[in-house]
């Protein structure tokens, strides 16, 4: 054979080689999974080939067509309360260590890059404060030194793990109580008209006091659950009063003091009630233009229903042009007999894919870390978190929801561009997203007693998978 022929063959057969990989993309399975030792673990590598082969309906499919697109991920995370910094701080160096490597490193952990913080106390706080004196509108005795002792090292810890990838936004719970006219910081009140202007500067004084700190805000939201008159801090508003508020007050001592970047979230309460309240206040052009999105909780599930997804689709349908960003979700109640409840990431899981289907941008945990007797919480409102420490033996224990969470937060990351994703089993939930880095990730939720079979139909390719019973699986494509 003739040296030419040598050279074609060889190049046929390159060619052949690489025909073969371009008919091929690989996958990468992580699963978290009910009776089983899986938590974030990688399971299973998939190829998936080339094929001119039509579904049938006996087939259960998972297809996503990566040319529709739509939002764009700002992060996933959870919230740096007192009391998680509190629990953080009675921890042994090494524990503090692992559990904040464990919640913001990328790639050992599970790669938080949003944070929500409370301004003053809250109910998941060991005590009441506030950062001014009694009468004081002109905020002259302004002060953060609380702050100091817990929260801000907290928050310092997770940005510099986070490589400063941490959007902070921050959610009053109450004004001091002199400005309001049930003259408590406690159970519902208002705000008195008297004191709408200092209370707008109030926020303005707290972006600066951590600005100067080192600690830059990215958002804030106007009350936290404005319509929910609780035993511990809350202050009512009314549509129209949040309206007026941001429109005459909140937005423009933003813009007047150059925080117009920050991002203004009105409501900050459940789903139940999200498009009233976002109708009433984007109807006011005056207001609309302040407002960069509507932030939302999960506990509309009171009432003894479901978790009303289609509120937020209306929303989304509706005011395209703003963003949906979820606020605050946890299981309530606390009982450490149930710590290892399958069902607390479970419904992480719904809550979640559902959440990105409907258009977030962000999705935000509630308390990162608890003690053992799921606070501190100076009324007693004792909740479940992913993580809880044991204050008195160092113990930290990572529950279901930590790892549920995780399925999305280590894969989907902030510039992540969600893309059509549709599944024709109703036992199988999924969400794609296209990251930065060209990279698919998909995720697969079964919350039935059964493993199911399934084939991931991707722009022509194809695979076939089973996911466990009661588990949840991140795909990661390779782009």
């Amino acid at each position: 054979m003739s040296c030419g022929v040598l050279l074609l063959a060889a190049y046929c057969g390159f060619c052949s080689a690489q025909a073969i990989k371009s008919q091929k993309k690989q996958v990468e399975i992580y699963t978290t999974a009910q009776n089983t030792a899986y938590r974030l673990s990688h399971t299973d590598i998939l190829s998936l080939s080339k094929t001119r082969k039509a579904p049938t309906e006996k087939d259960a499919l998972i297809f996503i067509d990566t040319l529709k697109k739509f939002q764009t991920i700002v992060g996933i995370g959870g919230a740096l309360t007192d009391a998680a910094a509190e629990t953080f701080y009675k921890l042994p160096a090494t524990k503090q260590q692992e559990l904040i490597n464990a919640y913001f490193n990328p790639q050992s952990g599970i790669g938080y890059t949003l944070a929500r913080t409370n301004m003053q106390s809250c109910d998941f706080s060991s005590d009441m404060y506030t950062y001014v004196s009694d009468g004081d509108a002109a905020l002259k005795t302004f002060s953060v030194t609380h702050d100091e002792k817990y929260k801000m090292p907290l928050i310092k810890e997770a940005m510099k793990v986070a490589k400063g990838k941490l959007s902070l936004f921050i959610s009053p719970w109450s004004p001091p109580a002199w400005m309001k006219d049930n003259s408590s910081t406690l159970n519902g009140g208002k705000l008195l008209p008297a004191f709408a202007q200092s209370w707008a500067n109030f926020y303005i004084k707290f972006i600066q006091a951590y600005k100067q700190q080192g600690i830059p805000v990215w958002g804030l939201t106007v009350q936290n659950e404005p319509l929910a008159q609780q035993k511990w801090e809350s202050c009512i508003f009314t549509a129209e009063e949040e309206r007026d508020f941001v429109k005459n007050y909140l937005g423009p001592a933003l813009h007047n003091n150059g925080f117009s970047n920050k991002k203004l979230i009105i409501w900050d309460h459940n789903r139940d009630l999200i498009f009233q309240r976002t109708a009433t206040v984007l109807a006011d052009k005056q207001a609309a233009k302040y407002v960069w999105g509507i932030g939302y909780h999960w506990y509309e599930t009171w009432t003894g229903g479901p978790m009303q997804f289609d509120n937020v689709r209306r929303v989304a349908e509706s005011f395209p042009e703003k963003h949906l960003i979820f606020t605050e979700g946890c299981t309530e109640k606390f009982d450490a007999s149930k710590m290892d409840n399958w069902e607390h990431g479970e419904k992480y899981g719904i809550s979640m894919i559902n959440d990105l289907n409907c258009g977030v941008v962000g999705w935000s945990d509630w308390n990162i870390l608890l003690d053992q007797n799921g606070g501190p919480n100076h009324v007693g409102n004792y909740c479940f978190a992913p993580v809880h420490a044991n204050t008195q033996t160092g113990d930290i224990t990572y529950t279901n929801a930590y790892y549920y969470i995780g399925q999305f937060s280590k894969f989907i990351r902030p510039g992540a561009k969600r893309v059509a994703c549709s599944s024709n089993r109703s036992q199988l939930a999924t969400t794609a997203f296209i990251n930065t880095d060209g990279k698919l990730a998909v995720v697969i939720l079964n919350v039935t007693d059964d493993s199911v079979n399934y084939q991931l139909s991707l722009d022509g390719y194809i695979a076939s998978s089973t996911i466990l019973p009661h588990a949840i699986a991140t795909l990661i494509v390779d782009k």
